[in-house]
């Protein structure tokens, strides 16, 4: 076994010493046609940096809206077992909050006249229900789902609300209504895409959740081309838009099919 060793450690000196000549050969042969000098890339373009516009201006001391401000609230009257939001009806919650807030027919936690009326006839044969099937992604990261409501309003506008439990109480912690043209999952971020003012274009707004204000907060908002927003008669529809998204995060789920891992709520 000793001379067996031997004769495989002499080998693989021996190839190495081969590989190294091979390699200096290489180098020699490369070095006679190229020095290995720097050479230039061309002119550096001067480094600009931020201009301050009107420096003098004092800073406002108060928002002119309330665009953005955490939007929670302690939804009573609805039984969550076992704090698993899967086995709560979804219904169940907005009828809740529309008893709490009978005259409320503004805001973004709002439900009009005419959607209140519908909810009666949630669960009713050959009724319609505005309420539309929850979906559920973890959006606090405390390693629990937590809930998606859409609810359809007049108008063609559609109302987002997101529910978790905190401290045990089952909460609001994001309410919206926008004329939507799709709703996305993106890791821990709701993404909502809005028809814009400007035929051809759509406002998308990614909702994170914000642990110092424990609410969903409006973290990312563009407004881009899109090839399935309202355009005007006869115009040409633009190339598809492609969204990157950073590898770290998980791929947006396209509305209104539930993405790997979620359970639509079946009374829903």
């Amino acid at each position: 076994m000793q001379l067996n060793r031997s004769r495989r450690s002499r080998s693989r000196r021996s190839a190495l010493a081969a590989a190294a000549l091979v390699l200096l050969a290489g180098a020699f042969t490369a070095g006679c046609g190229d020095p290995g000098d720097l050479r230039s890339a061309g002119a550096t373009p001067t480094a600009v940096g931020p201009t301050r516009l009107w420096p003098d201006l004092p800073p406002a001391s108060s928002p002119l809206g309330d665009y953005g401000t955490a939007d929670t609230e302690e939804v009573k009257g609805v039984r969550v077992p076992g704090g698993d939001l899967h086995k709560v009806d979804p219904v169940a919650i907005v009828k809740a909050q529309t008893a709490a807030h009978p005259d409320d027919y503004s805001g973004p936690s709002a439900l009009y006249k005419e959607t209140a009326d519908a909810l009666k006839g949630c669960g009713k044969k050959g009724r319609e229900c505005p309420v539309l099937k929850a979906y559920y992604r973890d959006f606090t990261g405390d390693g629990k789902d937590d809930m998606v409501i859409g609810i359809r309003m007049p108008e063609e506008q559609l109302a987002i609300r997101v529910y978790a439990m905190e401290k045990g109480h089952l909460t609001q912690i994001m309410g919206t209504s926008d004329a939507v043209l799709g709703v996305e999952l993106a890791g821990r971020d709701l993404v909502l895409r809005a028809a814009s003012d400007i035929p051809g274009y759509e406002y998308r707004t990614a909702w994170s959740w914000d642990r110092h204000q424990r609410a969903m907060l409006p973290t990312r908002d563009e407004f881009l081309r899109s090839s399935d927003a309202p355009r005007p008669k006869g115009a040409r529809s633009p190339a598809p838009e492609v969204t990157e998204i950073p590898a770290e995060e998980t791929p947006p789920v396209p509305a209104p099919g539930p993405s790997s891992g979620e359970h639509p709520d079946t009374g829903a």
